[in-house]
């Protein structure tokens, strides 16, 4: 039994095995492998494509907008309305 000792030998037995074993199944793994393929394929494009689109969208973006800020002032607590006694303004909204 020496040639029971070569590889190829032992490689044919094995899909011969398969193939009588698992022939119904193989039809539903064959195509789940080549979803799984394009899955890979088309998440490698996009992983390529992902520097290449920000890089694009920071060339082609619009310079920052300058201006002034503005601090808020309360309505109740204008200058010139008549302020009412126990009234106060909350932080930040102190009137010009």
């Amino acid at each position: 039994m020496g040639f029971l000792r070569e590889p190829w030998v032992i490689g044919i037995i094995v899909l011969v095995l398969v193939l009588l074993f698992f022939a119904p199944k193989l039809p539903g793994m064959a195509r789940s492998l080549g979803q799984s393929f394009r899955i890979i394929k088309s998440e490698v494009r996009e992983s390529k494509n992902d520097g290449k689109e920000a890089e694009q969208k920071n060339s082609a973006a619009e310079p920052p907008v300058e201006g002034t800020v503005v601090n808020p002032v309360n309505p109740n607590n204008a200058p010139g309305t008549g302020t009412t006694t126990g009234q106060t303004t909350p932080p930040g909204n102190t009137p010009a």
